[in-house]
């Protein structure tokens, strides 16, 4: 029987915590879907059948001419008039399973907003008529996109600055250590408060300012690491050997320090994501419309009788932390050398 290599080690060991592979699966599936949300809720319809051809306006913009309106203007889909035009007289329309954008206001709605579940809401509408699903919907995607992209440039500047100042060592250590310590000393908050008054808040300023100080943590993690390896035989023969220092460092030294990296990735998404919530539920994140699960529990600390608000944003950001909590414990499991 051929032995088994470490990685395949470490995914049989990953397999055998079922609530971490439970998760990974529950979170690829949200994944995938959110990836593709103008397939599952959008307020435009997939497909339209009108008088015998085939309009797309998911992927083109159509005037309401082309649908025997009176205005030349792009087609409200939501329109009572416009829907009725496009299901009778042998036309058909296909809307995606949730037909509602994150931006788009339900003028049509019998009660007043935010209105509780209903057949047409099926998690109610916000204080704006817009729909809490598709807000969700979109809000998750932006949130895991937002700490997938954090994390990545954390993890990237925190491994190089670690691997430096672990493998050279002396004053390069030193000086760096006190430099990171000044700039770790920054009032984060604060200048978080300042830019946001200076620049218009996006989600482009708050990843570069959040990356900042994104990579502080895991630097010392990569820096004992490499100290640790620095003058082990392997490393000592290679330098005897004239290898250079950024190759030793890049193919030896760097795969055995990445255990406690890839253990700490779903932790520091988990960080990322509940940041973002954070600045977005004190009104400094991304600006309006764009959806936010902060947002959402803004507006259900705002209306308190509105108890749908305040419930589907809490379930979504305990549960998608939840998730990558019980990814990272597998992974810490499968990486860790005693469980060998």
């Amino acid at each position: 029987m051929r032995a088994m290599s470490p990685g395949q080690r470490r995914w049989r060991r990953f397999r055998a915590n079922r609530r971490g592979l439970v998760s990974l699966v529950i979170f690829l599936v949200l994944l995938t879907t959110t990836l593709a949300a103008e397939l599952v809720s959008n307020d435009k319809p997939l497909l339209v059948i009108y008088q015998g051809r085939l309009y797309f306006p998911i992927l083109r913009a159509y005037p309401e001419t082309t649908f025997g309106g009176d205005f030349a203007t792009e087609t409200d889909y939501q329109d009572p008039f416009v829907r009725q035009r496009l299901s009778s007289g042998g036309n058909h329309v296909f809307f995606p399973p949730n037909p509602h954008g994150y931006d788009s206001i339900d003028l049509w709605h019998a009660r007043p907003f935010p209105a509780p579940p209903s057949r047409d809401h099926l998690l109610g509408t916000d204080d704006r008529g817009r729909d809490v699903l598709a807000r969700l919907i979109y809000g998750f995607r932006l949130s895991i996109l937002f700490g997938l992209a954090l994390t990545a440039i954390g993890t990237v500047v925190g491994m190089a600055s670690g691997a430096v100042m672990g493998y050279f060592g002396g004053k390069t250590d030193m000086l760096m250590q006190r430099a990171i310590e000044i700039w770790g000393s920054m009032p984060e908050l604060y200048l978080l408060i300042i830019f946001s008054s200076i620049f218009r808040p996006s989600a482009l300023l708050i990843l570069i300012l959040l990356s900042l100080f994104g990579w502080i943590g895991l630097s010392d993690y990569v820096r004992a690491e490499f100290l640790k390896g620095r003058n082990l035989d392997y490393v000592t023969a290679a330098k005897a050997l004239g290898v250079g220092d950024f190759t030793i460092m890049w193919r030896h030294l760097l795969p055995n320090g990445m255990t406690p990296v890839i253990t700490f990735l779903p932790f520091r998404m988990s960080g990322a994501i509940v940041a973002l919530a954070s600045l977005d539920f004190l009104g400094l994140g991304v600006p309006p419309p764009a959806p936010s699960l902060g947002e959402l529990l803004a507006q259900g600390k705002a209306n308190i009788d509105a108890w749908w608000l305040s419930i589907s944003s809490v379930l979504a950001l305990v549960g998608t932390l939840t998730l990558l909590i019980f990814i990272g414990e597998a992974l810490r499991e499968a990486f860790d050398p005693r469980q060998a």
